[in-house]
């Protein structure tokens, strides 16, 4: 990983106008002199175009910030978020720090250079990881769905039809066959027809 954006708001904005000696515990700084491309941004439009570019998001701003600017990011591009706690940044979060926050690490000024790289690469492995079980977690939600409409058509063809559960779901199955369509397509139209008619009674 070398290519790095830093993420500010308005407050850490100013550190870097500091003087020479406060300057050398800003993010940018001590990234650069580590080897890491570097840029740095408060304005949330630019840092989206400029995570197209990047390998993973810094952010110098108080953990209140992180769940507003996190979604917009991550819609962009799933990059490891890892959080630079200094001491401003820290001073501000003492209210945050029990908040649920997605973040994949955490970077302070008086780390070593193999203390970042360790974090920076542990981060890229829970980014991605995050990103498997969330993607994990949506296919089970949307089979979860699938298997509601299947049993609620079941339910209605039973009824109507007089049959078994097991009859109603290979009846479902051949016409699903029959019409080239997924199951569950073909249990949603029995539904809506069937909650169709209900309605018109």
């Amino acid at each position: 990983m070398r290519s790095l954006l830093i993420i500010h708001n308005e407050s850490t904005a100013t550190e870097r106008r500091t003087e020479r000696s406060a300057r050398k515990l800003l993010p940018e700084y001590i990234l650069q002199s580590e080897g890491y491309q570097v840029r740095h941004t408060n304005k949330e439009e630019q840092a989206r175009e400029w995570l197209m570019e990047s390998e993973a998001a810094i952010l110098h701003v108080p953990i209140a910030d992180i769940n507003r600017i996190a979604p917009k990011l991550l819609e962009r591009k799933t990059v490891p978020l890892v959080w630079w706690c200094s001491s401003l940044t820290m001073s501000q979060s003492l209210e945050s720090c029990e908040d649920d926050v997605r973040i994949d690490g955490v970077l302070t000024p008086s780390m070593s250079g193999s203390e970042i790289h360790w974090v920076l690469h542990f981060s890229t492995k829970q980014c991605f990881e995050r990103k498997q079980w969330a993607d994990e977690k949506q296919m089970l939600l949307s089979k979860l769905e699938e298997r509601k409409w299947i049993d609620m058509a079941k339910g209605i063809l039973c009824e109507i039809k007089n049959i078994s559960e097991a009859e109603a779901y290979e009846l479902l199955r051949k016409q699903a066959m029959n019409e080239r369509k997924r199951m569950v397509d073909v249990a949603t139209s029995i539904v809506k027809v069937y909650q169709l008619l209900q309605s018109q009674k």
